[in-house]
Formats: C-alpha cells, structure tokens, sequence
C-alpha cells in the first residue's frame, strides 16, 4: 500500500519544528523485551517516489517485510510527524537532509539507533547522538550554461549572485529541502545578519523560481537561465542518460570554505513507536548495507557513505568538498531559515 502525497502545510505548522524545545533521543528499554516483527510497517519518505521506491522494492523483495509508504516534501513530513507527535502511524523517517533530522531529533521524536547502525558511517556524516542515521552524500554545485559563460566566469562564491550582474539570471528553488538546509548553513557559518542580507539580496535581484533541482538544471540545460543552484547528482543522473558531451549544462563547484560549499546528506531515524520494531530496525540496517549503497551510487549518483563502496566516477573526492566549519548538527533551525525565505517571499 502507498499513501498519497499530502497537500502543503501552512508555514505556521513548521513553525512548531522550533516550539517544542530541545529534547535527547528515547533510548528504549530494551532489558526485559526483544524488537518484534509483525511484516510491516510506515515509512514516511522525504525523498522522491521515482528516486527511492525501486529501492524499497529491491528491500521487499529480499526481506518479505511490507513496506507502507507516504511520500511527500521533507520539510512538510517533518512538521506533520511533528503535529502528530507519538500518535503518528509512521515508524521510520527517510529525509532528504540533515536539517529536518536535526529537528525531530531535538524534538524528541527519534529513538536512539542501535550501535551497529549509529557507528557505521564516519562522524561529520551523521547525527552526533545516534538519533539518526546519514545515507548518502550530496554537494551543492553551480550548473552553469556553458554557451553563456566560460568556466572562468562562473562565481567561486555564492555571496556574488547578489551582485546586479546577476539579476534575473539566476534559479533556484526556495520550497526545496535541499535549498533551504543550504540557507540554514548560510546562516551558521556567516551569522544571521549576513544570511538576511543574502536571502534580501538574491530576492530583490529578480531570480527565476523553480519547483526543484531537475528542473532548475533542464532550465540551464535549454538557456532559460544563465547559471542555479542544485545538488550535483541532478547533473550526473542527466548526463548518464544524455551522454555528457551533450550538456550544455556544466557544474562549477563554490571553493572550499564558502557558504555555498556544503557538503548535506540525506537521512533516516526510527520514530519513536517504532523503537521496538524489528521490520523498521532491518529496513534502516538494510539502507546502510553494500547493496543499498550501490544502489545510490548506480542509480542516484549520490556519495556512499558507508566504507568498502567506491563513489561515482567522475566525482571529485567526498573529503575535499566538505566544509570543516559546519557540524550537520547544526542545521536543525529549519523553521526559522523558513521564516526568513517567507520574509522576502521566496517561499
């Protein structure tokens, strides 16, 4: 069974990410009782049908464990699972960034993980307390149409698309998670003043509004806009299927140590009723496990992030785009990145 995709949730509902305070994972008591299977249960999915469900298919398929799925926008689930608090019928929580983990886990909505899971992937790529789990790795890139501009034009910074030469040449897509733990970086590297100035910038110098990463690229890929903003894999996924040499997109990575050099990843924790849930326990293994991982790699063109599976070719060293000064625990203020993009009606 899959459930259909929910409609929007007013802002004011993601408001409630930064209203219930700060509270640790629930360590479940364990002593007396063993994780149970009963051949299903809830994922509540942040990534997109056409990316993950053929994964959970593969998982299904090796497992016999059901998998009821609810898909929808990362930011919109985790204000839902965040109204519905313990009596959510959802057991797992696949994200497509760390932001929004980081927000049910200072909710206290996530249980903490088994070791063997928590331990699997190297510090700076998951949660600090075990609460959740990274999967993969994705970097934000520049896609730039490359009849427009040279290579040696595209800003290193992303502080110059606030520039006047850039008005109205820009995409970006504001209602992404993507986008928006972007900002929530933005804003703890640089500090809130600067991250204002930035979001204030970018919206009074007329960018063109996307729905999502792919069809920011298509519109560099056609000439629609000079250069956007995007995750990487949008483009490798594009080029796999077009052959390279045939896009007119190209990528230009921000220099290290820039606001726009971040290194997100996406995600999964156990909710909290789903703590003793031996299916929900071996699907969150299962994502972790060489097979999965390969499966992203292949598919998805996105970083593994578990030792032993080689990246995509093509991709620069996972390592030398990572941003030393930002702890993927720190984008969990995904509420007020919110409040600032609706201040300047970009969302």
């Amino acid at each position: 069974m899959r459930f259909v995709r929910p409609s929007a949730l007013v802002l004011t509902l993601a408001g409630a990410l930064v209203l219930t305070g700060c509270t640790p994972a629930v360590e479940p008591d364990v002593s007396e009782t063993a994780p149970a299977s009963d051949g299903t249960f809830v994922l509540y999915s942040g990534r997109d049908e056409a990316l993950v469900q053929p994964l959970i298919d593969q998982f299904e398929a090796a497992s016999d464990i059901k998998v009821e799925v609810r898909y929808g926008n990362t930011a919109e689930l985790a204000a839902l699972l965040i109204e519905e608090g313990d009596a959510t019928p959802a057991q797992v929580y696949l994200s497509q960034d760390a932001g929004a983990l980081g927000a049910l886990s200072n909710a206290g909505l996530f249980s903490t993980l088994p070791s063997d899971i928590a331990d699997a992937v190297p510090a700076g790529l998951t949660s600090t307390d075990g609460s959740w789990v990274g999967i993969t790795g994705r970097a934000r890139v520049i896609a730039y149409d490359s009849t427009a501009l040279d290579s040696k034009d595209v800003p290193t910074s992303i502080d110059a698309f606030t520039e006047p030469e850039w008005n109205g040449r820009l995409g970006i897509a504001p209602t992404n998670a993507s986008f928006q733990s972007f900002i929530t970086a933005y804003r703890v590297l640089k500090g809130e003043a600067a991250a204002d100035a930035w979001v204030a910038g970018i919206a009074g110098n007329n960018p063109q509004i996307f729905d999502n990463n792919r069809a920011i690229l298509a519109a560099v890929n056609d000439g629609v806009v000079d250069a956007g903003l995007i995750n990487h894999y949008y483009w490798f996924a594009q080029a796999a299927e077009t052959g390279a040499a045939g896009m007119r997109a190209q990528l230009s990575y921000p220099a290290t140590g820039d606001a726009g050099s971040v290194v997100n990843v996406t995600g999964a924790g156990i909710l909290n009723n789903g703590a003793m849930d031996a299916d929900a326990l071996e699907f969150v293994r299962y994502l972790i496990s060489a097979d999965a991982q390969n499966y992203f790699v292949e598919q998805t063109f996105e970083y593994p992030l578990v030792a032993g599976v080689d990246a995509p070719e093509g991709l620069p060293e996972l390592e030398a785009l990572i941003n030393p000064d930002l702890d993927l625990a720190d984008l969990a203020t995904l509420a007020e990145t919110q409040a600032l993009l609706a201040q300047y009606g970009l969302i």
